[in-house]
């Protein structure tokens, strides 16, 4: 396996600029994935430290023979706790690409693609007792009702868990193919591969608690980084995007302003740039970059 069939990165000039990697800094790479952003920001390194998270083991099979990398085989909300125990607070940046890798995508083992015949699984910690066959299985239609509309923002939600519900009094759903034929009446005609997508988003996200391990990222990273320090994050989806856009300008997931006794707008993060997308050149290279979105922020030397 090489790095480059495990994931082409997204934005690797635009991230790791933005990052603005200072030789002898502590950097971290939330997900690690194919290793592509850590090799960036270790040629800019110098005598820094970089600590690189990542859930699934297969990240860890990739790592580079580099005294400065501290791989950790965690999610990222638990950011502060390693940082802490390295003894390597504050950090000068943190990198964030919240993407699904081209490897996870690509191993019909992993169950992530409607593309491939595989296990129901999407589980990025392998470990995990919860995947998405589990979810297919034990949800009751009321809830899997609420987890298509809220993380596939489909406006048919109801409809797509009562299918589920109705086929898997029969049948078995443990496959990806077979979640895809059962939801076929529903598929709009002429947008099938966006309804399904919407239906695996709402699934994967589910199943890895996506959106509470980015929450905590972000309000983490405000605690450890020094003055300064900057935040990127590259995101692939409205609901991600919506988090990372609120917390950079508010402080707060909701993106109410607060204001100080002075009419001062209080925020522990300032962004800086506006947000960027890739260019035509990477999305003719690399289709999956399409819908990525890079924000960048740093921290104020005033806290919230």
């Amino acid at each position: 396996m090489t790095k480059n069939s495990y994931h082409i990165p997204v934005m690797l000039k635009e991230s790791i600029e933005g990052l603005r990697v200072a030789e002898g800094g502590i950097y971290v790479d939330a997900t690690y994935g194919g290793g592509g952003h850590s090799d960036a920001i270790l040629q800019r390194l110098g005598s820094g430290k970089l600590v690189a998270f990542d859930q699934d083991d297969d990240a860890g099979k990739n790592l580079p023979d580099d005294k400065r990398l501290i791989f950790v085989n965690h999610n990222f909300r638990y950011l502060k706790n390693f940082l802490k125990y390295y003894g390597l607070i504050p950090a000068d940046g943190i990198l964030a690409d919240l993407g699904v890798s081209s490897h996870q995508i690509d191993k019909s083992e992993r169950g992530f693609s409607t593309r491939y015949d595989g296990p129901l699984d999407m589980r990025m910690n392998r470990s995990a007792a919860r995947s998405a066959e589990t979810v297919i299985r034990d949800y009751e239609i009321e809830r899997l009702a609420s987890v298509f509309r809220l993380y596939g923002e489909l406006r048919n939600a109801r409809r797509v868990a009562g299918i589920i519900a109705e086929t898997r009094e029969n049948l078995s759903i443990d496959s990806t193919h077979k979640l895809v034929d059962a939801l076929k009446p529903l598929a709009p005609r002429g947008r099938e591969n966006k309804f399904y997508a919407r239906v695996f988003q709402a699934l994967r996200i589910e199943v890895n608690d996506e959106l509470a391990s980015l929450k905590a990222l972000l309000e983490q990273a405000t605690e450890v980084l020094k003055p300064g320090g900057r935040l990127v994050v590259i995101s692939y989806h409205s609901l991600e995007d919506r988090l990372v856009k609120n917390f950079m300008k508010t402080g707060n997931f909701e993106g109410i302003q607060e204001k100080d006794f002075f009419g001062r707008q209080i925020s522990p993060l300032n962004p800086v740039l506006k947000m960027q997308i890739p260019g035509p050149d990477e999305i003719r290279d690399n289709s999956r970059a399409r819908s990525a979105k890079l924000r960048i922020a740093e921290k104020t030397d005033k806290e919230k």
